[in-house]
């Protein structure tokens, strides 16, 4: 929706195993799938999600999630979404592409192409170039000394196909924090971490 007005619809038939799903898992599926389908318009500006189902809008603060809603809530973590309650009975237009055919222009359509990144990771990225340490490293990866990293496009180091976190401005604090202290994350255990 732009200035009030939809600018677009999306639907999809439920997958076999999504029919025994409960209401919530439902509401909080198609969040899910718009957010995926619209990536591209919605990552990196406010937008709101309205929703007829209310119990919808406290799903962030609920402290009893099962594994798949906390593996959903990781998508409307990364943007700026705000779910806001919307009465059934007043959205006319729920059902409109269950009930009219979509016809094909002959013509043809437009073609647009948006790439949206992480910024963390290209705040990564920006960092290994600030890291002295990583010069050095960075020498030896080019003259082939060095063997567990490898230096991809744009000069950035990763070690064993894994991007290089530097020691700069607490990113790891900042990554882990992330990894760990979120509410959602679901951590794979001490033994994995240790091995990766």
């Amino acid at each position: 929706m732009e200035n009030k007005n939809v600018i677009a619809y999306a639907s999809r038939q439920l997958k076999v195993h999504e029919r025994n799903y409960p209401t919530l898992n439902l509401e909080l599926a198609a969040v899910v799938f718009a957010l995926k389908i619209w990536r591209h318009y919605l990552y990196g500006v406010k937008c709101e999600v309205f929703t007829d189902h209310r119990s919808l809008q406290y799903v962030f603060t609920q402290k009893d999630l099962n594994l798949r809603q906390r593996r959903w809530m990781e998508l409307p973590k990364d943007y700026n979404v705000t779910i806001q309650y919307h009465p059934g009975k007043a959205n006319v237009v729920a059902d409109i592409l269950s009930r009219k055919a979509l016809g094909i222009s002959e013509r043809g359509g437009v073609l647009a192409s948006i790439e949206v990144k992480a910024t963390f990771i290209e705040e990564i990225k920006a960092k290994q170039f600030e890291d002295e340490n990583l010069d050095e490293l960075r020498k030896k990866t080019v003259n082939g000394k060095a063997q567990e990293t490898t230096l991809v496009a744009d000069g950035v180091l990763n070690f064993k196909g894994r991007i290089y976190v530097p020691r700069v401005d607490d990113l790891i604090e900042k990554l882990l924090a992330e990894s760990h202290g979120s509410r959602y994350s679901i951590h794979p255990g001490v033994t994995k971490m240790y091995r990766n």
